[in-house]
């Protein structure tokens, strides 16, 4: 009967070893933000709290106008890019015997979904270069 209690001990002490990180690591990370505010210099000037961007005064308005098709160009860079991150770890499970056809399932589940946002984005027109 003590064979259980030793393997629940040693699981708890797997998280106790993680939590002890983690409280670490916040630690370490609250002496560095509280030793930059305890040694840095306060001396707020006008210009020190005006807007800067690359070296040139600001004029106008801060609102500007962008162009949301080049998002839209990221956001496409981003599902294939993902799409590239997924096919790697598929291909090397896809040959391990007893996962053939369940991960050939998945992908084509998965490149069905991508195929999906792909031919919105086409009908959107959001692939012509304009």
């Amino acid at each position: 009967m003590s064979q259980p209690t030793v393997l629940a001990s040693d699981y708890f002490q797997g998280y106790a070893v993680v939590g002890l990180l983690a409280v670490v690591g916040a630690l370490f990370v609250a002496v560095a933000f509280g030793a930059g505010r305890l040694l840095r210099p306060v001396v707020p000037t006008p210009e020190k709290l005006l807007t800067y961007e690359c070296g040139v005064d600001p004029v106008g308005e801060g609102w500007a106008h962008t162009q949301v098709r080049y998002y839209v160009y990221a956001f496409l860079y981003v599902i294939f890019a993902v799409d590239s991150i997924f096919l790697f770890p598929w291909a090397t499970i896809f040959a391990a015997p007893g996962y053939g056809a369940t991960t050939l399932v998945e992908m084509f589940v998965f490149l069905g979904f991508l195929a999906v946002g792909l031919l919105y984005a086409w009908k959107k027109g959001v692939l012509e270069w304009t």
